[in-house]
């Protein structure tokens, strides 16, 4: 197909890139890509008006400068071909039938993250990085392609239009440098982040180009002359090495500038590397530097001992100079140089695939296991926090008793460390030693701390564990334990409903019946169907009506008599079932304010329906209301329904409290409907009406309040029974 390829001189610049970079390729089975590419994509333009496979050969050849000889023949048909299921009529299995599994597999992935627009903490957009990272963790080469991909439009973004420019420039500074960064491609995430701020920020852009360039010229000279002191004392050594400038790319140097630095205070703003050949090197080549340099002690940190999560090795240390001039001096080998360049890339190797080993994932600080994690650990909400953090955490090294290396982030606590041990550890803990003391568990570890967890079979993690804890790991695992205690919770609430209600009625169902009403009710199991009842999305009647028919009472056929005479011309409240019949008009009585998962009776009033009241309520009690009046009731509530409930608060008066107990309501997506705090004799006691869908809300919200400091008691507020010939609240009965 040669002679009648589109575009040949794409064609022939791809394969000459190929046959320098990756000899070994199969440039047959590459040169069919790219005719079947160019064919589909046919007379498609980019933005640029360039042909639109001019694209798909860029992110080759920017994975071949990556790559290089370890680039293999099916990456480089993925690359060619990532768009063609995305942007024209072929289909995946054309794809495959052509070009085999492996590749369709590579293409399908990267097609499903290139599909969607990202809008910040929207569920698609947790979804789509969902996808992306576990594409990932089966196979590397997907996200180089991807990160290719990106980088390469990042380079094009000059000709879209301002608003769409600015959003992949925002979403590729906050997600995709900093996920390059932590897998150690450095040199992709350097240029995707200058490019962001070219986009971004172009007036400190273009200020920031023309200031480099000054200190530049002002700087060379200098520079030289430190360079060849130290190709001096290196060769008077014995050791070959090479000394290379190192200057800062604009990104960086625009954050320090952007903490109140100026440009002079950024002392390595240029700076110098050396190159060894082996890591014993390294350290003489250190002797080397401060044999002839005075060094700064504070601003010596060695990688090389303790490399970083994304594989980066190298020492740094910073030097005075004879005229008080600092400069940052990296010292590596020509390896980690590599490494530092490319990270997990140089790892990849032909004969593994893109497979993610275990010895490649501990060396990353176990990320994509920790993504992995996630996939089963929080929702949408949680996700893209987790991982932004995840991705922008700077980090520690701490020990364990056995002296065993530990990497946690910058600014853990001794709560973080016991979850990275084991989520066993975490749970169980009540006391930490740093270094042999004793301190609380909000205590910030050091560099090189030594760190002993106490441990307590009665211990249990808590809500405010959440504030004590720094690493998305920790954070995961405890966010997990509470939803599954509350999951807990409501299981063994609903358990005991049911049991009371199917003893009551004198039923005693087989295990396998039930299942079969749950999953009848679209619930997987029988745990489910308990959770449910709780909470108010099932309603007890919805599972006891599947067993036996009943009579209808006195109360019953009331009920289902005259319309008129129960005031059926006004909106029914709905949220109930009267003996399974959901079109009776109900009203909520306000002296108890019954929610989803309360134990609750119907009264049948004249003119009004039914009255809906907790069992315990008092105004239902003895001769208030005649046995021929009480109706089975049972909890119908959609699960968008809100219902009101009075809290009664007392505690010692302290200045805030009000706004702390509207924020803990708040922070549980809980309406407040009124609010009113009074203070007398240093004692304040207040009353709430929040809105909630369920009982077990409810409780969130009572034991969340509860752990304030200063209340002493929180409780539901239910008016007394008023005396006879008076009217309030229980006036519907």
């Amino acid at each position: 197909m040669t002679g009648g390829a589109r575009h040949p001189e794409l064609r022939a610049a791809l394969m000459s890139a190929v046959a320098e970079k990756a000899p070994k390729v199969d440039r047959d089975r590459i040169a069919a890509c790219y005719d079947f590419t160019a064919s589909a994509h046919g007379d498609q333009k980019r933005e640029s008006g360039q042909p639109y496979v001019s694209h798909s050969v860029e992110v080759c050849r920017i994975l071949l400068d990556l790559l290089e000889s370890r680039l293999d023949t099916t990456l480089v048909c993925a690359a060619l071909l990532h768009d063609v299921v995305e942007d024209t009529g072929i289909t995946l299995e054309q794809v495959e039938k052509q070009f085999g599994r492996e590749v369709a597999s590579l293409v399908e992935g990267v097609t499903k993250l290139s599909r969607v627009h990202f809008e910040r903490r929207e569920a698609q957009e947790a979804e789509n990085f969902r996808r992306m990272l576990l594409s990932m963790s089966r196979d590397l080469r997907v996200i180089f392609i991807k990160l290719a991909d990106r980088l390469h439009n990042m380079r094009t973004l000059e000709y879209l239009r301002p608003d769409k420019a600015k959003r992949i420039a925002e979403e590729t500074r906050d997600i995709y440098a900093p996920l390059a960064h932590r897998l150690g491609m450095a040199g992709i995430k350097r240029e995707m982040e200058d490019l962001a701020l070219k986009v971004l920020d172009p007036g400190a852009y273009a200020e920031l180009a023309g200031s480099i360039q000054i200190k530049r010229s002002e700087r060379e000279a200098f520079l030289e002359q430190v360079g060849e002191l130290l190709r001096e004392g290196l060769r008077a050594s014995g050791l070959k090495a090479e000394v290379i400038g190192r200057p800062k790319h604009f990104f960086s140097i625009y954050h320090k500038l952007q903490d109140g630095r100026t440009l002079d205070q950024i002392y390595d703003l240029f700076g110098l590397r050396i190159l060894t050949h082996s890591r014993n090197d390294c350290y003489r080549a250190l002797g080397v530097v401060h044999d002839l340099f005075t060094p700064v002690a504070e601003r010596f940190k060695d990688y090389i001992a303790t490399p970083k999560s994304n594989l980066y090795q190298s020492l740094h240390t910073t030097v005075l100079t004879e005229n008080g001039e600092m400069v940052e001096v990296q010292i590596r080998t020509w390896e980690m140089h590599r490494i530092a360049e490319t990270g997990v890339a140089a790892h990849y190797l032909y004969k593994q695939g893109g497979t993610v080993d275990e010895e490649l994932d501990q060396r990353l600080g176990g990320f994509v296991t920790q993504i992995a994690g996630w996939q089963r650990e929080t929702d949408d909400d949680e996700y893209m926090d987790f991982l932004r953090t995840a991705l922008h955490q700077e980090e520690l090294f701490v020990y364990t008793p056995r002296r065993e290396l530990k990497r946690l982030a910058k600014g853990s606590t001794p709560l973080d460390f016991a979850f990275l041990i084991h989520s066993e550890v975490g749970q169980r803990t009540v006391g930490a030693r740093v270094n042999g003391e004793l301190v609380p568990l909000r205590h910030e570890l050091r560099n090189g701390d030594m760190v002993e967890i106490i441990t307590s079979p009665q211990a249990q993690p808590h809500e405010d564990w959440l504030k004590l804890v720094r690493t998305t790991h920790a954070k995961a695992k405890i966010r997990h334990w509470l939803r599954q205690r509350r999951l807990d919770d409501s299981v063994a609430l609903g358990t005991e409903m049911l049991d009371r209600e199917l003893k009551r009625l004198r039923i005693k169902p087989t295990p396998e019946a039930l299942l079969e009403i749950a999953k009848g009710l679209g619930c997987e199991d029988l745990a489910t169907l308990h959770a449910r009842l709780a909470e108010g999305s099932v309603s007890i009647g919805q599972v006891t009506h599947k067993f036996e028919p009943r009579k209808d009472t006195f109360a019953e056929r009331l009920v289902k008599g005259p319309l008129e005479a129960l005031g059926v011309g006004r909106k029914p409240a709905g949220g109930v079932l009267i003996q399974g019949i959901g079109n009776v008009m109900v009203q909520f009585a306000r002296c108890c304010q019954p929610v989803p998962g309360d134990p609750i009776v119907g009264i049948v009033t004249i003119g009004r329906g039914v009255s809906v009241h907790r069992q315990d309520c008092p105004n239902t009690f003895g001769h208030r209301v005649p046995a021929e009046r009480r109706v089975t009731v049972d909890w119908d509530a959609r699960p968008t329904e809100r219902f009101p409930v009075r809290l009664a608060l007392q505690g010692s008066d302290r200045a805030g409290l009000l706004a702390d107990v509207a924020k803990v309501i708040q922070n549980l997506g809980v309406n407040i409907r009124t609010a009113g705090m009074q203070s007398e004799d240093h004692t304040v006691r207040g009353v709430f009406v929040v809105e909630v869908p369920h009982i077990a809300k409810l409780r969130e919200v009572i034991d969340a309040i509860r752990r304030l400091p200063g209340v002493q008691r929180v409780e539901r507020r239910q008016r007394t029974p008023r005396s006879d010939g008076e009217r309030g609240d229980a006036e519907d009965v």
